[in-house]
């Protein structure tokens, strides 16, 4: 008998329990968008949606969800698709993201710029509207509150999820963030319960955060180990199409443009300012101003409390 086939990797020694994916097992295995996908949750249609595997298994009616954030991707990421989002279209990768959102990944063949700053897609007005092509994204890697010691969740943050000042207990990540580190004693969010609620005035699918509860001591160890998983490494650091399993962009058609595809909800398209206000910390970062001139499975329905409970045992 093999080793590989005998090999237990539940009985790790000390110094690999708390392992995260190392440099040379990145870089062996394809880069950190390869291997198995991780389980995420999608925020598609103002609906909250488990997907594995690229499928959707389950979403509930509930207009929020309590998590425990274990991870957060260091910096705020940034993601360019060529063509249009099409809710319809087959799930394809991007044509280019960066994780650290300042230069492309380096497994890009094709880079749209050498970096972020100077990309012709980070220009006022490639996207929608006043938009800009290439989008701000920021991975969190959570468990649900229910479950500390279930299965860990990457959730995908749009921009309007991120940035902005809200009001009352209806804030962004940054601006909740940003109270949670002020208070006395700080509150750091891997140690409370944190809600994620739909802003039901908004036209796109955007995330609301509120703190519900401090941890139980048993809950924080728990989630301190779940912090240094490799599920938890991978859910921060792969794309929503890696998550999936999507490897390959939309093939070029012959008018060099790509054809529609599907990603995570596009953002609503921005009405063009007649005056560029200041920029204030609660703002998204300031862009470059342009130069003149598959099978479909079956999802599961039900309210938070008949569904949440199940999913780690898809």
């Amino acid at each position: 008998m093999s080793n590989i086939t005998v090999f237990n990797s539940a009985k790790a020694p000390a110094f690999a329990r708390n392992a995260v994916l190392s440099e040379t097992t990145l870089a062996l295995a394809g880069g950190a968008a390869s291997g198995p996908g991780v389980k995420r949750v999608s925020i598609k249609g103002g609906v909250f949606r488990l997907v594995a595997g690229g499928k959707e298994i389950a979403n509930i009616e509930d207009r929020h969800l309590d998590v425990i954030v274990v991870k957060a991707a260091p910096k705020v990421s940034r993601i360019f698709y060529m063509g249009k989002y099409d809710k319809d279209a087959a799930a394809v990768a991007p044509d280019c993201w960066s994780n650290d959102g300042d230069m492309p990944d380096k497994s890009i063949k094709s880079p749209q710029a050498s970096n972020c700053a100077k990309c012709q897609q980070n220009i006022a007005g490639s996207g929608n509207g006043n938009s800009r092509a290439c989008r701000y994204q920021q991975r969190l890697a959570v468990v649900l509150a229910n479950n500390p010691s279930g299965d860990v969740l990457q959730v995908t943050l749009p921009a309007t999820s991120i940035f902005g000042k809200g009001e009352g207990d209806k804030l962004p990540l940054q601006a909740f963030a940003r109270w949670a580190a002020t208070q006395t004693p700080p509150v750091n969010l891997d140690a409370v319960v944190t809600r994620m609620k739909f802003d039901t005035t908004a036209e796109s699918p955007k995330l609301v955060f509120s703190p519900q509860r401090w941890l139980t001591d048993e809950e924080y160890e728990t989630v301190q180990e779940k912090a240094q998983s490799v599920e938890a490494q991978r859910a921060v650091m792969m794309t929503s199409a890696g998550a999936d399993g999507v490897t390959k962009p939309a093939p070029m058609m012959l008018d060099g443009k790509r054809p529609d595809v599907a990603e995570e909800e596009d953002e609503a398209p921005k009405p063009k300012k007649k005056a560029a206000p200041a920029v204030s910390e609660d703002d998204e970062p300031e862009v470059r101003k342009a130069a003149p001139k598959s099978e479909t499975v079956p999802a599961k329905k039900g309210k938070l409390a008949d569904i949440v409970a199940d999913w780690d045992d898809e």
